[in-house]
């Protein structure tokens, strides 16, 4: 495993609004700011990630492990116990929900180009959730998920996973990935930063006989063995039940000029990811000039819808 040190984060003795704009005081932005995405005016170019398709309209072409990544929708946080919850700041965040089916995955993509090299940076605010009352909730509850003890709550056992992703060309195309692994396939705690050590695969491999997944695969990396902790657990506040609303910051910096990893901060964790490889795709892909795509993804290992929320997006180069 390739060693990655962490540090936790000393916070400045005094904040001050950057750019002009109180907004932006609680992220911590490189130079230039590529996008600012605040969810209270609306979805900012996240939607669901569809496969290739062949022709006008043919979508029984789309694969199948990509025709149900379902779209991304603005949300009020709404829970049956406390209502509105609304977002960390004003009402709407997004949301990336699943279907209630052990494998299911839902991805939203941002779109953007790239116009220089060198570091990259992404930021949210986000939580994580299982769905809160349902019949499936109590049924995987029952199958394993254990017992309410008046702190720790059974919902979570029932989120899988959720990712944070780039898909990158400048003639060599490559995807740098984050995962945060809150349990493996049988429902065990992890609470495991990972990433796969092969690249994505895609339509084209597909339709070349080299790729052939199911509905329900890992699209990013589907054989289980080619993911790979980095860092020592962390444990994140899900705060005893699945409607209490906490926002964790996350911090990820890459550099297109190395196509390579930097670090990855979540709240006061910092992980150098310097050290973890980056798979490349042996062959050439065109149309993709310059391309420079951010994905979020969850993924559920139960029956039980997973959710994952993000507050707002910054996006940020030091072009």
């Amino acid at each position: 495993m390739p060693a990655v040190h962490q540090a936790t984060v000393t916070a400045p003795s005094h904040f001050a609004p950057r750019h002009g704009d109180f907004r932006l005081s609680r992220f911590n932005p490189l130079d230039r700011i590529l996008a600012y995405d605040d969810f209270n005016s609306g979805t900012h170019g996240w939607v669901e990630l569809l496969g290739n398709y062949d022709g006008q309209s043919n979508l029984d072409t789309v694969d199948d492990h990509m025709r149900d990544f379902r779209p991304p929708q603005l949300s009020s946080c709404s829970f049956f116990d406390v209502g509105t919850h609304g977002a960390m700041s004003g009402t709407y965040a997004l949301k990336v929900a699943t279907r209630p089916e052990a494998g299911h995955t839902a991805v939203a993509i941002r779109r953007l180009t790239m116009a220089g090299r060198g570091r990259v940076q992404f930021e949210t605010f986000f939580t994580f959730k299982a769905e809160a009352a349902s019949e499936e909730n109590d049924a995987a509850a029952q199958a394993g998920g254990g017992q309410w003890d008046g702190n720790t709550h059974p919902s979570e056992t029932q989120f899988g996973a959720f990712t944070i992703a780039t898909d990158i060309c400048d003639t060599v195309r490559y995807h740098c990935v984050a995962r945060y692994l809150n349990t493996d396939l049988g429902n065990h705690l992890q609470r495991q930063w990972v990433y796969p050590s092969v690249p994505e695969p895609t339509p084209r491999e597909h339709l070349e006989g080299k790729a052939n997944l199911d509905r329900l695969a890992d699209f990013t990396a589907p054989n289980p063995e080619d993911w790979h902790p980095f860092g020592d657990a962390q444990e994140l506040c899900y705060n005893e039940v699945p409607t209490k609303v906490n926002w964790h910051y996350l911090r990820w910096q890459i550099d297109t000029a190395t196509r390579s990893n930097v670090e990855l901060q979540v709240n006061d964790r910092i992980y150098d990811m310097r050290e973890i490889p980056v798979p490349p795709y042996d062959e050439p892909y065109g149309s993709l000039g310059n391309l420079l795509n951010f994905y979020v993804s969850a993924r559920t290992h139960t029956n039980v819808r997973n959710f994952l929320f993000l507050d707002s997006v910054l996006i940020s180069v030091d072009w």
